[in-house]
């Protein structure tokens, strides 16, 4: 009897798990850079489609609409039929329209464009996240998920850089093509080289035959065929996954994981979608705003980093409450009047470091909590009651904007969902073993 997690624990990394990371990565930048596109943008297509804040706060919200309802659909669907098929045809579907968006001419289109798109965008994430956690030795398990699902910080961080380039010289449109044709690459290599979640299929009794090819993969010497039994060390649950979400002591972490979540998502697509506009309104040339903006993306890349680092020695809770309230302190620093270019940068980096990168603590949290049938289900669901505060920040930031809010009024409410963000993780101290 054959248990794939004994197999993966003492094994080194090899080829194997490698592709699977590499391909994961990949759609997780191009994912990042696809949800990120329309923020950096954002001046451009409100001069060239004459859009005014409020209406594009509703195409931000829309886009996260999407996305709420692909990162909850996919991800259960994903514990029932596989990660494999919901990261290839996703990939693909999302690629094609941004694709799409790029002929919008309307507010109308590009709301309903932006919306469908996140459908597919979001379903990537949360299967990312559990696929890479399912090939990580439990040792390396949190750095690795951490490392690699940065890739989607990577990805907003260098969109920064690519609008920056592309519109002033091909306009505005150029950045939807860039985000779909890469996408439909990686699509058709991950539909080539990316094996299913070994874990899945042990735990489901399916295409025993694949994971003897694979374990063979990582443990060349492992004495396994076609005929080999192996052991899971979880049982298939029947039912609807969701349930299980709250039931086996589970119910208070992950109403406060989904808190955590809306809260941070909050602040991070608040910020996301809307830094680059106020930085133009400050004054700052657009090349600047841009280029500032993606400062808070370029903040959790590194972020990312320096947290999995941290979360190693001192555990999540810790390491995330400590992270919130520091992104509190920063953010509502963005505003003070007065501030010179160069402290914007640092406590826009903070920010990010705090706030982005802490993103991708919140998601490894949630992949070492919640068993293997229910992993993508735990993870899309924090990730999608998430996206309700992705939602509700560009809208309200938008209509802040429209009633003529102040730099230092806008970033002083922009805090308050950091300070929660903190008392979430104190709370969680007292029902999650870190």
């Amino acid at each position: 009897m054959i248990n794939p997690a004994d197999v993966l624990d003492r094994s080194p990394i090899g080829s194997l798990q490698i592709r699977v990371f590499v391909l994961c990565t990949l759609a997780l930048i191009m994912d990042g850079f696809d949800v990120q596109a329309l923020g950096y943008a954002a001046p451009a297509v409100r001069r060239a489609l004459e859009i005014d804040a409020a209406g594009l706060g509703t195409v931000f919200s829309a886009a996260n609409s999407g996305v709420l309802i692909g990162s909850v659909v996919f991800s259960a669907l994903a514990d029932r039929v596989g990660r494999r098929p919901v990261l290839v045809w996703m990939t693909l579907f999302f690629a094609i329209m941004m694709l799409a968006t790029s002929q919008a001419q309307t507010l109308r289109q590009l709301f309903w464009l932006r919306f469908v798109g996140g459908i597919g965008m979001g379903a990537i994430m949360p299967n990312a996240t559990a696929l890479i956690s399912e090939f990580s030795p439990a040792r390396r398990r949190v750095t690795l998920m951490m490392c690699i699902t940065v890739g989607f910080t990577a990805g907003a961080a260098f969109g920064g850089f690519i609008a920056a380039a592309l519109i002033p010289a091909f306009g505005w449109r150029s950045v939807f093509y860039f985000g779909g044709i890469i996408p439909l690459v990686v699509g058709t290599a991950m539909a080539v080289g990316l094996p299913e979640s070994i874990e899945f299929l042990v735990v489901r009794g399916r295409h025993l035959d694949k994971v003897a090819s694979w374990l063979k993969a990582i443990d060349p010497e492992l004495p396994v065929d076609a005929a080999s039994e192996f052991a899971a060390g979880e049982r298939k649950r029947e039912g609807a996954p969701f349930a299980y979400l709250f039931s086996e002591g589970r119910t208070a972490a992950t109403i406060l994981l989904w808190v955590a979540n809306f809260m941070n998502l909050l602040n991070l697509y608040a910020l996301s979608s809307w830094l680059a506009t106020v930085v133009d309104g400050m004054g700052y040339d657009s090349r600047t705003a841009v280029l500032a903006s993606t400062t808070l993306q370029v903040g959790g890349v590194v972020g990312a980093f320096g947290l999995a680092w941290l979360i190693a020695r001192r555990g999540f809770i810790v390491t995330l409450g400590t992270s919130f309230a520091i992104a509190a302190v920063a953010i509502a620093a963005i505003g003070q009047p007065g501030i010179s270019l160069a402290v914007l940068i640092v406590v826009i980096f903070v920010a990010g470091w705090c706030v982005v990168g802490g993103q991708g603590g919140l998601n490894a949290l949630e992949a070492t909590f919640y068993p293997t049938d229910l992993r993508a289900t735990g993870i899309g669901w924090a990730l999608g009651v998430g996206r309700a505060g992705a939602i509700v920040g560009p809208y309200v930031g938008g209509l802040l904007l429209a009633g003529h809010w102040t730099t230092q009024q806008l970033f002083m409410a922009a805090a308050v969902p950091a300070v929660i963000s903190t008392l979430t993780m104190v709370a969680l101290r007292f029902v999650v073993r870190d």
